[in-house]
Parts: C-alpha cells; structure tokens; sequence
C-alpha cells in the first residue's frame, strides 16, 4: 500500500486533454480549490446509461481528485430550458416546470443509485438567465455577437480561434449543429445565444424582446457564476465536443477579451455502443438506466461502465453486466467474512497499484485488474496478513465507487441472512438447470428478478441472490 496515497501532493495525476490531444500532468491554477464543470442532462426523458457513463466517469474523478486536493468544486447542470423540451410538452400536454421537475428527479435518483455522489453545484439553466443575458450583452459590446430578427448570434469569424478545440476544418463546422442555416445570419457557422420564444412557450424580458437562451450560452453563464474563470476541467461526452463545447470555448474566452483558456483541462468519456451503433434516442436503441435497475444493481452496472478505460467506446451488452456482475460477486465473497466485514479498513490507504492506475488518466480497467488481483492474493494469506489486504481492498473499492456500506449489508445479508423461501427458490432452479429443464430455471430467475433480487450464476457452486436497491 502507498504511503503517497495519503499524501496527495506527493503523487502526480494525469489527464489526457481534448484540446492538446495531450496526456498532461494535471495542477489546479489555486492549489487551495480545484474547479470540475460537467455537462449534465436535459431533463426532457429517463437517462439512458449512455448519458449516466459521463456521470459516473467524471463522479470517479470527483473522488480522485477530493482524495488528492483539500477542496474540489464541482459542478454539473440541468439543462431545464430547451427545444426538446418544450417539444416533449407540447407532446404530453404537461406543464414544462412539472415535466423538468420530474425527470430532474428521477435523474438524480438514478445517478444516486449507480452510487454518484451528489456534486457541490447543480444549477438549473432557468435559474441564470439574468446572468445568461448580462454575458450576451457584453459579447455584442466586444462586437463578438450582433442582433438579427428576433435572435441574438455569436458571431464564428469574429474569433481566430474557433475550430481549434474539436480540429474541424470550416468546411465541417456546420455538421451536428442544432439549427439550421438561416438567413438572418451573416456566417453560417455563426450560432444562437438568444431565440424569441412565442406566447405558448416559456420566455423571459430580455433587451432584445421576450425569449430564451440558446443551448450553449448555459453552460458559459453558469460555469462564471460559480467557478470563476478559468476553470481547472470541464467535461463531458465525446459527443459534445462539437459543436456545444467548441461554442462554450469561443463565447467564453471572447468574453474575457484574453488569450487565456477558458479550461485548463477538456476531458471527455467516449460512447456506449450497442452492436455496430452508438447508443442515442434518436436510433431508438437505447437501454434507461432506469429499467436496468429493475434487473440489476447500481453497483453492477457501474462496475461495467467502469470496465473499459474512459475516452474510448464501451460496448454495452447483457454479456458484459452479466460477467461485471460474476466479477464484483467474487470481490464480496473475498471481503465478507464469516463474522461480517473487514474491521480495519477505516485505518487502511488506498492499494499503491489502484492509486497508481488511476493516477494514469483515470485507468479504471487496471484499477479493476488490481483489485482483482488483492482478492486473490488475500485469499492465498491467512490470517492478520489477509486482513490488511482486505481492508486495503474495501478502501480501493470505495475511492471508485463500490463497496458502500449499504452495498456491503446486501451482500452480507446475501451469504448469511438470505431468506428461506429465497434460498429454496435458488435451490430449486439449480436443481433445473442440472437437469436442463432451463425453461423452469429460467421462470424461477424471472420470478426472482422481479421480486426484486440479482441473481448470480457461481459455476458449479450454487447460484446466489442478491436485493436490488
């Protein structure tokens, strides 16, 4: 275990930055507050578990980094004001502040059940829209943005700089946009900050008349509000690079009238896939986050999304939690003892081979491996040895997410409280299978499942359950 764990300053974290295409040694500008700004949802629909890998990647580099730094700030948003929104009510016939109330919610619950923690901002976008309109103003006064036909737009040739954040050339800036080309724009590439909204929909007094932020100039207003400029990391999807990113990059800096970069550190987590696509609502081939957890818990779909290394794709399939599942299973029978959990872990430092991992961009697949590899080491050392590794095991866990103390009592009461009933249940579909009667096992497990257990398949030892939330 790593003295240096404990330390922090003494070890080195480092991130690969979008911008630079760069692994960098990550510093915050104050070494007293380190600044995060992650994209959060709009709350129009449930979350796939697409958008809840952005949250659990940037959550685990919450933990990293409070581990590391005293005082770690960091933000994700609610985008409650926007066009597939107002679409979605239209749709439904229901009021936009209940609609976004209610997937703000069920959001946050998700998220909480995949064992996020709670970041210290979450401003809702119609909560800044005085400082949405005061940040437009001062870019038309820096002739950075102009007035046209009811909207407001910034205007793309007005900085050099644009384009240098996603590396696409002029020719495809328009690719992804939002809006279309109109012509009250001067450049095409040119993008909305304000949009007059109709009598039916939601609007705000602007001096450019009644309407609404655009979608990028959110993420800017409210990042200055409460981060302060510049910030350490902002992050988020591949998918936002282009163009919302690009666009938060160019209004900001512009701004501030500077050369200095908006953000010190662009991070952001690759795709979920299923098959050869990648996971969106507008294939129709995504998997909510919610319906999963009707199958399996938080923490075996977090260890999944946690199993491939952030920044490249993820293929997302049933083989994948199934064998995430069997993986963090085995990781409790090592760490559950036969009088309960390992005792000493609140003494205990992070395993040096975890720390290390993540310390190296956040490598989570080689955090994974070394927690692995503690649970077989100590289950080759008896005695007060295996102890120190399973306490080194439970606070490696933890620093990523697993382990909870709520997740401990599940498992606990899995191999040592399970019910009756539930155990001849289990019995009675081991017996089926045996006997390949897989119909029979197969409606037992469904029964099972929906009386709200996880069921895990131990080879030919027998099968184990585990209640979900």
């Amino acid at each position: 275990m790593s003295e240096a764990s404990e330390a922090g300053s003494e070890v080195q974290l480092w991130l690969f930055d979008t911008r630079t295409r760069k692994k960098r040694a990550f510093e915050p500008a104050d070494p007293d507050r380190v600044t995060m700004y992650v994209c959060g949802p709009t709350v129009y629909d449930l979350v796939h578990i697409g958008n809840a890998r952005s949250a659990v990647v940037f959550d685990t580099l919450f933990r990293v980094l409070r581990h590391q730094f005293e005082r770690v700030d960091y933000v994700r948003n609610i985008t409650d004001i926007d066009d597939k929104i107002i679409a979605a009510c239209e749709r439904s016939g229901e009021a936009p502040e209940s609609l976004t109330a209610r997937f703000t919610e069920a959001y946050q619950a998700d998220m909480r059940a995949l064992g996020c923690l709670d970041p210290v901002h979450t401003p809702h976008a119609t909560e800044f829209i005085d400082e949405m309109v005061s940040f437009i103003q001062r870019l038309i006064d820096g002739d950075h943005a102009y007035f046209a036909e009811g909207h407001v737009l910034f205007s793309v040739p007005s900085w050099p700089g644009y384009g240098s954040l996603s590396k696409r050339n002029p020719d495809e800036q328009l690719a992804g946009a939002r809006i279309d080309p109109a012509p009250y724009k001067r450049d095409d590439k040119d993008f909305v900050l304000w949009k007059p909204s109709s009598e039916d929909q939601p609007g705000w007094d602007s001096p450019w008349g009644r309407g609404r932020p655009g979608w990028h100039i959110e993420c800017s207003a409210m990042s200055l509000d409460l981060l302060g400029y510049p910030i350490d990391i902002h992050g988020g999807g591949s998918d936002l690079v282009f163009p919302h990113h690009e666009n938060e990059r160019a209004q900001s800096v512009c701004l501030h009238s500077e050369t200095q970069e908006f953000a010190r550190f662009w991070l952001h987590n690759g795709m979920l896939t299923l098959g050869d696509e990648k996971m969106a609502k507008s294939r129709g081939n995504i998997r909510t986050v919610r319906a999963l957890l009707t199958e399996y818990t938080g923490e075996t779909l977090r260890y999944a999304l946690l199993s491939a290394q952030y920044r490249g794709p993820l293929a997302f399939s049933d083989k994948l939690l199934a064998s995430s599942r069997t993986a963090l299973f085995r990781l409790y029978e090592t760490l559950i003892e036969d009088d309960g959990l390992p005792g000493s872990a609140a003494k205990s430092a992070v395993a040096d081979t975890v720390w290390q991992a993540l310390l190296d961009d956040l490598n989570t697949p080689r955090a994974l491996a070394a927690m692995n590899n503690l649970a077989r080491e100590a289950n080759r050392n008896p005695g007060e040895g295996r102890q120190t590794l399973l306490a080194a095991l439970q606070v490696s866990g933890r620093l990523i997410g697993l382990f909870s103390d709520a997740a401990m009592q599940r498992y606990l009461d899995a191999t040592r409280n399970l019910d009756a009933a539930v155990l001849a249940r289990l019995k009675a579909r081991d017996e089926a299978r045996a006997g390949k009667d897989f119909t029979r096992s197969d409606a037992i497990r469904d029964e099972l499942i929906a009386d709200g257990y996880e069921i895990f398949d131990m080879g030919a030892a027998p099968s184990r359950a585990v209640r979900r939330g």
